[in-house]
């Protein structure tokens, strides 16, 4: 079974690649998903995290309120890598096991792990290639700005608040085995996945192989 990591930052399109690399047969798993299973009440994260911030961060119900905890990671002074350091254990923990489920029940497929993190995370090494999703400044800001629907002022702030917390764009290409460019049209996109999902299935020979 191949491995792949899919990253890239803020509103690169990560998700809409995802998708496309399952349409055409590939196995799929969103690090932010896992998190926020992780999240609910009851699991030892939840109880980490809320020991560490405080139960300021929930809402009535007890659920961990999404962007109380930004506010509290993200504020003065930044609280980012202690919370890191809470969630991103377990979800990678998770994440492998997965991993190992599907290449027991599908050895010859390929299982794709999406994360904004891998690189930030030094967790790249667990995967065979690494595919990061990029796109320019003003296409985040807007994508933002549509998705949480507030002002591109405001949309630009959070683009650079999180930004903040990744690798810039030219670093995560550097270390990339291949690179999707989603400044353009979703079919562009969509091109560019299919060759590279071609590669993967049909290698020639003399490439090296993975199991």
């Amino acid at each position: 079974m191949l491995k792949l990591g899919l990253t890239g930052g803020i509103a690169s399109g990560k998700s809409l690649v995802g998708e496309m690399f399952v349409q055409l047969g590939a196995h799929l798993i969103q690090s932010d998903a896992v998190a926020h299973r992780l999240r609910e009440p009851g699991q030892p994260v939840y109880e980490k995290i809320v020991a560490a911030f405080g139960p300021g961060i929930l809402d009535p119900d007890k659920t961990i309120n999404r962007s109380k905890l930004a506010e509290a990671a993200f504020g003065q002074p930044p609280r980012v890598n202690e919370l890191n350091a809470i969630v991103h254990p377990a979800v990678i923990a998770y994440e492998n096991q997965w991993m190992e489920e599907i290449a027991a029940r599908d050895p010859k497929s390929i299982a794709i792990v999406e994360a904004a993190l891998i690189l930030e995370a030094n967790a790249a090494g667990r995967f065979d290639y690494l595919i990061v999703v990029t796109c320019r400044e003003d296409q985040r800001i807007e994508r933002v700005a549509k998705r949480l629907g507030i002002s591109k002022e405001a949309a630009k702030a959070e683009v650079a608040r999180r930004m903040a917390a990744q690798w810039p764009d030219e670093k995560k290409i550097q270390a990339a085995d291949f690179v999707i460019d989603n400044s353009g049209t979703t079919e562009q996109a969509n091109r560019q996945v299919q060759a590279f999902y071609a590669k993967l299935i049909h290698p020639q020979s003399g490439d090296s192989q993975h199991s």
